[in-house]
């Protein structure tokens, strides 16, 4: 059979998800089917609405020329606590730090240019050097060296920020480097003279009154987390703090329970974003621990709830899925997130607060998006009904990833619908994305059944994403069997009007994709030279270029099948196949 324009479609007689895949069970109640809850700050949008418009007001008065002498105050003698280093830096990222070279997210400076008020590295870079997240890497290389450098930096930093900054004194910003000039002030300040000493303690100081001023204006979200973090940190290492710690433990309790949800997803729905909230409740726990202050069992359960959604999001790689932002991350890094966890909790099938399923048959893997966007967060992506897939260690779908650089051309792109392994329509993102990384107009309703018999699973979706700019709802049936060697799949469009459509599905670049049989169907090779078979119904496949970034600035060149088609009378309906092929 063939298009108008004489393109071969696969022959819909050809056995796929109805006629060759198990039927559903009938009789058996599904595991769940409910529309995705939604995340607090989505049911009461005007209460963050408030607080980034009182922070906005707020900036008039940190611009002042009076501001700089309101954060002077008494000078702390000393550190009542420094808290303990629980992540291991890279020595051999630490030793080029050491040298002078200051590379983050592709991009290189040298020790002299690194804190100049003319950087042109992008604010995401000098996000990541504000920070100082580096200086365990610094203090990795263990020499009298480093020490001096990391010195030097600290000392550069003071020199080049005595007043508020919008970047330098962001709150997410200043709440890790206090928190990491706490935790490395000793390795900082030893063989120092009095003056750094005294000038060290009195910008924490400083940093620190500022922050418990704009505390209050942080939305909901990762960095939320951080600031409270840090206002710990500093109740418990800084002189006369420990008056602000019974108030601090019952704000940390609160939080837990706000940000990660009941299946343990945090709100964000962002796989980097979970390993980060677990990061930061570890060292919660430990520095509540080290003070001998009892832990809160919200902080406990939160722990041990976020530690096996972490898992969730792993691939066979042992990197991350890319949802929403997130990129691979480092699969050593994950391990001791997941050791220092102490929570041997095994990930869920189904997680219906956060919005995502799983499916392991054998060593198959899929993640699928089920959830409505989240609105908490910046960056989100328009990405409703896509899923991923792998074979042990090897991926064979994904979403494109997350782009970190400075071109604000390629971040806007890959948050986009089409940058995802699920149905575009008319070219139109299913969730309006803003320039800013906020989002408009977005999918209210989301719906997820599971079903599952004799080790074979079904999982019906829909969104109404495009139910309002264009009259139609999306609807996604993905059929995993019990062997893992079949994956097929529905999407369907509901509606009126004629619309063109495009269901992607970006491949790893490690497989080797060829379109064969006149476009009837794609043979995807695999590292380990292992075959599959992509067929579809209702739509003409084709292969075309796509790009993978899985570490978030460096992209590679891949592929992707697309699937293209029109509806009519606002009906479409494709069916597609991907099967494992047998060794001979």
């Amino acid at each position: 059979m063939t298009d108008e324009s004489g393109a071969k479609i696969i022959d819909t007689e050809e056995p796929l998800l109805d006629d060759a895949a198990p039927r559903r069970p009938a009789s058996p109640a599904p595991m769940n089917f409910k529309p995705r809850p939604r995340p607090l700050a989505r049911r009461f949008p005007v209460i963050e609405m408030a607080r980034e418009g009182t922070y906005w007001v707020a900036r008039i008065w940190f611009r002042g020329v009076f501001y700089s002498n309101s954060l002077r105050g008494r000078r702390p003698q000393a550190l009542t606590l420094i808290p303990e280093e629980n992540w291991p830096g890279s020595s051999d990222r630490g030793a080029g730090l050491v040298e002078g070279r200051f590379r983050f997210l592709n991009h290189t400076l040298n020790a002299e240019d690194a804190f100049s008020k003319a950087l042109e590295a992008g604010p995401a870079w000098q996000a990541e050097l504000h920070s100082f997240d580096w200086l365990r890497d610094m203090r990795a290389v263990g020499t009298e060296a480093a020490r001096i450098q990391a010195r030097n930096c600290v000392a550069s930093w003071i020199s080049a920020n005595p007043k508020w900054d919008p970047l330098t004194w962001r709150p997410d910003v200043l709440s890790s480097r206090l928190c990491n000039w706490l935790t490395h002030a000793e390795f900082v300040s030893a063989g120092a003279d009095a003056s750094f000493a005294s000038l060290f303690l009195d910008n924490i100081a400083r940093q620190v009154k500022h922050l418990r001023r704009v505390a209050r204006f942080m939305p909901d979200g990762i960095d939320r987390m951080m600031v409270t973090k840090a206002r710990v940190y500093a109740a418990l290492c800084l002189p006369g703090g420990a008056r602000y710690a019974p108030r601090l433990v019952k704000i940390v309790a609160a939080m837990c329970e706000r940000q990660i949800l009941p299946d343990g997803g945090h709100i964000e729905r962002n796989p980097k974003a979970q390993m980060a909230a677990l990061r930061h409740l570890i060292d919660l726990r430990a520095v509540l621990q080290a003070s001998n202050i009892d832990v809160p069992e919200a902080l406990q359960r939160a722990i041990d709830r976020a530690a096996p959604m972490l898992r969730f999001y792993r691939h066979g790689d042992g990197g991350l899925a890319l949802f929403n932002g997130a990129n691979e991350g480092e699969a050593w890094l994950i391990d001791v997130v997941l050791t220092k966890a102490e929570s041997r909790g095994k990930p869920v099938t189904s997680a219906p607060h956060t919005g995502f399923e799983r499916f392991m048959a054998n060593r198959t893997l899929v993640i699928a998006d089920s959830g409505a966007p989240s609105a908490v967060g910046k960056g989100v992506h328009a990405g409703t009904l896509s899923f991923e897939m792998s074979v042990g260690k090897q991926r064979i779908v994904v979403n494109c990833g997350a782009y970190a650089g400075r071109d604000e051309r390629w971040k806007l792109a890959q948050r986009s619908t089409a940058a995802h392994s699920t149905m575009i329509v008319d070219d139109r993102n299913s969730t309006e994305l803003r320039d800013d990384g906020s989002i408009g107009v977005r999918p209210e309703n989301v719906t997820a059944e599971r079903l599952e018999a004799d080790g074979n699973t079904w999982l019906d979706l829909s969104h109404d994403g495009y139910l309002g700019p264009l009259g139609l709802i999306h609807r996604r049936r993905i059929y995993v069997n019990a062997s893992g060697t079949d994956v097929r799949g529905e999407d369907t469009l509901e509606g009126t009007g004629e619309h063109r459509f495009a269901i992607r599905f970006h491949l790893h670049p490690s497989v080797k994709a060829s379109l064969v049989k006149d476009g009837a169907s794609v043979l995807l090779r695999l590292p380990d030279k292992s075959g599959w078979r992509m067929r579809c119904s209702g739509g003409v496949a084709s292969l075309q270029e796509s790009i993978y970034l899985g570490d978030g600035h460096e992209s590679r060149r891949s592929e992707q099948i697309v699937i293209s088609g029109a509806s009519s009378q606002g009906e479409a309906k494709v069916k597609w196949a991907l099967t494992r092929l047998s060794d001979s």
